[in-house]
């Protein structure tokens, strides 16, 4: 198959912040068949258009994410459009991409809590993080992805997503389902109805469905049934309103959100640090896929990408904010548009900037119902979980081979179980950190030690990162070579 390769002018000098963009055709309508590339752009008004269409996409996890952290959701929208500005500003304008609030973090966040951390204490240890995912960016700018291959492959980076999605399992068990559990049930069966039986860009915004589907149910209890008697935000059993809108009464329509510094301690720290193979992973991901749907090669902005994201996600938790990540989401509105104008990002980051100096906005965010988020991350936990094994399926993993399986076996039951090992009566490693750390020093120990034909398996990377690093095909440190004009996708690296 022969793919057409979108191409960029010689201009991409240190001057060059593709903020630049030429009017696609009339700029009122691609012509069949036509796409919109990043360095183009429609009318602004249909560029404003496609912003707020991006900025709907985000929504749902972007503004659930930092209420599950305990973080003002209001600062998180608008780091968000400050780290998507940083992003297209360090890739020049040649990945479009949307950086919103993170899930990943969102049970290193409840484990800190757990341990009497406060919101300075997860965005001081988060914060860590985004300088360790800056790190790993310039690493694999300097040497190559061949750096991930070493360190994470699939076995590693599968097991670590999954033990990180299920580890939630219990904050939805025991913090939201109890506020409402008839809410909740009610909740996750119309969340998942949307994601299956809704399409194209309606099924990108399912959670965020969810949500106003959940805020509508509430209501109609509350004024059918008055209020419900169990536990509360707190975790007191009291009689309650499920929807209690007083405090976006009272929110001011303009005004800043609150801002706080880090606080840093070690065992925070280790406890969030795992997610950056999940960032990782996540961030190739997303760059590869973008990379396929243009048809150009940006093979060479993955190390630029994960850089990016490092320094928004410092920057974001440096004030209070969570971090951030590429969302995929808004792919889903690039794939069904077929507008892969970095224009619209822009637009979408000036809405998000936007959102986040009206309180009233943060207020509606806050007031989501308990029993809503039990429907709603009875799902997104688990789906969260799922990511990894969909990277052992796109990876071919092979679990029947023990090298594979030990570790990660026993790296999931420890992150899922929340096992602990005490060292001293201040330090301990548990659950995320404890079981992560068993998987890559399992798996590398264990590979050490292994008989060769236990080794025979080719490693790859996840379907995102597979053809990063073809040295003898396509040049030295993952540059294509000659010939390399298509992305062709999943091939086997060597061994």
């Amino acid at each position: 198959m022969v793919r057409t390769k979108l191409t960029y002018e010689e201009s991409d000098t240190p001057m060059d912040l593709g903020v630049r963009w030429k009017l696609h055709g009339d700029g009122r309508t691609p012509a069949p068949g036509a796409v919109v590339r990043p360095d183009e752009r429609l009318s602004w008004p249909r560029t404003a258009g496609l912003g707020a269409q991006h900025v709907v996409a985000m929504f749902g996890a972007s503004f659930v994410a930092p209420v599950l952290m305990g973080l003002d959701p209001n600062l998180a929208i608008m780091m968000s459009g400050v780290a998507t500005v940083i992003f297209l500003l360090a890739t020049r304008g040649r990945v479009p991409s949307y950086l919103g609030c993170s899930l990943s973090f969102v049970g290193v966040a409840a484990v800190i809590r757990a341990q009497g951390g406060t919101s300075a204490t997860v965005t001081g240890a988060v914060l860590v993080v985004g300088v360790a995912l800056f790190l790993v960016g310039v690493a694999v700018q300097k040497f190559g992805a061949r750096i991930i291959h070493a360190a994470m492959p699939p076995i590693v980076t599968g097991a670590v997503v999954m033990l990180i999605g299920f580890n939630l399992a219990p904050v939805t068990a025991s913090t939201y389902w109890p506020q409402d559990q008839w809410t909740a049930l009610l909740v996750m069966l119309f969340t998942g109805l949307a994601v299956v039986c809704l399409r194209g860009f309606w099924s990108r915004i399912a959670i965020f469905l969810g949500l106003v589907f959940g805020y509508l149910l509430s209501w109609v209890l509350d004024r059918i049934f008055g209020r419900i008697h169990s536990v509360d935000g707190s975790g007191k059993v009291t009689d309650h309103w499920r929807l209690d809108f007083s405090a976006v009464g009272q929110a001011d329509w303009i005004g800043l959100p609150s801002f706080h510094g880090p606080s840093f301690e070690w065992s925070a720290i280790l406890v969030a640090l795992p997610v950056v193979i999940a960032l990782v992973a996540e961030n190739a991901g997303h760059v590869k896929a973008v990379g396929e749907m243009t048809g150009d090669s940006l093979d060479d902005r993955l190390g630029t990408a994960i850089s990016a994201d490092g320094i928004g996600s410092v920057l974001s938790t440096a004030v209070g904010g969570p971090p951030n990540t590429t969302y995929s989401e808004n792919i889903g509105v690039m794939a069904a548009t077929r507008v892969y104008s970095t224009a619209a990002y822009w637009a979408a980051a000036c809405f998000a900037l936007l959102f986040g100096v009206c309180p009233k906005f943060g207020a509606v965010v806050a007031a989501i119902p308990g029993g809503v988020l039990g429907g709603i991350t009875v799902i997104l936990y688990g789906m969260i979980g799922l990511l990894g094994a969909q990277i052992w399926v796109n990876a071919e993993v092979d679990l029947r081979n023990p090298l594979n399986l030990v570790p990660a076996a026993a790296g999931i039951i420890i992150g899922v179980g929340n096992v602990s090992i005490e060292f001293t009566d201040t330090f301990s490693l548990s659950g995320i950190a404890l079981g992560t750390l068993v998987v890559i020093t399992g798996y590398h120990a264990l590979r050490a030690f292994a008989p060769p034909h236990l080794k025979t398996q080719t490693p790859l990377l996840d379907e995102g990162t597979s053809s990063y690093d073809e040295g003898g095909e396509n040049g030295e440190n993952g540059e294509p070579g000659a010939g390399g004009d298509s992305v062709e996708g999943p091939r086997r690296a060597k061994p």
